[in-house]
């Protein structure tokens, strides 16, 4: 079988999880790089043993036997590198969040659907184990209906500081960054039903607290003199067609300890994701607390591996993918309506 040429756009932190997928697929050449840093490029290039560099992504994409990409940039950069590929005839895999708002991620699909060629979303928690297993109870109906979800990611300090804090290249703070995640991956949980509206909040009460000490192997907050214009805490209630409800907390920074969770009511059962999968239901009468004899925690080894795995191989087999663009389109839709609603204090409709 040929081998995916694949190159990556953006060298920086995210990308070395999809180089290292990329480097572990018996089915994939990893071929060429592109950045803006060319210093950054330079040492990726020699580290990664890849020696076709470019500081311009449409040069990079001008490599007709180039089959595919990652768009692993800052936020603003998502549409304009993932429509030049995509128009150039190349497959793309980009980071979430998918764009800016839901106006580019509408023209990012259309450039999509125009090339013929497979755009797919990074939504790597849809590929985790815990997320697995939770659909297993939830397709084989063992929750009902359900109804409510709460999504939770929060950190207590822990603002990535760089492009994270300044709005212009990120599109905005913790919602965009972290709460993406978890919004995704309870809608998905749920079968991906579709948004009506969303009620929303932000705060920037604390900043990026740089003068606060972090302990050893705790998320690095922003450096001392980086100015953030991002919210640090943000909260909102998502109504969907069918009656589902998320409601969802997402922070940079706060003065409570930091949580990663999603819970989920249903009419039969219902589930607590982190630190373990729990599902608690009811039997003959009695209160039930289910357990699994067997690790249900997130592991993050394979993780980012089987979503680069599942990309080759909707690329060659042309299978649909498992994180696509309409679902991309989908979130942020939400992620508008939620910063729209947090300008505004009104409920925002959303159109899917």
């Amino acid at each position: 079988m040929k081998k995916l040429k694949v190159g990556i756009v953006g060298v920086g932190g995210i990308s070395e999880f999809h180089i290292s997928g990329y480097k572990r697929n018996p089915n994939v050449e990893l071929y060429a790089f592109c950045d803006i840093n060319e210093q950054r490029l330079k040492e990726k290039g020699a580290r990664h043993g890849v020696t076709r560099l470019y500081t311009d992504v449409n040069e990079m994409v001008k490599l007709e036997e180039l089959d595919a990409v990652s768009v692993c940039t800052w936020n603003s950069a998502h549409a304009p590198c993932t429509i030049a590929a995509l128009n150039a005839g190349k497959h793309v895999l980009c980071e979430k969040p998918m764009a800016m708002n839901g106006e580019e991620a509408e023209e990012m699909l259309a450039a999509a659907k125009r090339s013929g060629k497979m755009l797919q979303i990074g939504f790597v928690r849809r590929f985790g184990n815990d997320c697995a297993i939770l659909k297993d109870f939830v397709d084989n109906g063992d929750f009902g209906e359900i109804y409510y979800a709460k999504a939770i990611y929060t950190r207590r300090h822990g603002c990535p500081g760089g492009w994270f804090s300044d709005k212009k290249r990120s599109g905005g703070g913790p919602l965009i960054d972290l709460g993406v995640h978890v919004i995704d991956l309870a809608r998905y949980i749920a079968g991906c039903p579709k948004p009506v509206s969303a009620y929303g909040v932000t705060f920037d009460k604390l900043g990026s607290r740089p003068e606060v000490k972090t302990r050893p192997g705790e998320y690095k907050a922003s450096d001392a003199g980086v100015t953030s214009d991002v919210e640090d805490f943000a909260s909102a209630l998502i109504r969907f067609e069918n009656g589902f409800t998320i409601g969802i907390e997402a922070s940079f920074d706060m003065n409570l300890p930091g949580e990663n969770n999603i819970v989920i009511l249903g009419t039969k059962a219902g589930a607590t994701l982190s630190p373990d999968l729990k599902i608690y239901s009811t039997a003959h009468g009695y209160m039930t607390n289910v357990t699994l004899d067997m690790p249900t925690a997130l592991d993050f080894n394979g993780l980012f591996e089987r979503e680069i795995d599942d990309f080759v191989d909707c690329v060659l087999t042309g299978r649909a993918s498992n994180a696509p663009a309409e679902d991309g389109v989908i979130l942020m839709k939400i992620l508008s309506a939620i910063y729209e609603s947090a300008r505004t204090g009104n409920e925002v409709k959303i159109d899917c």
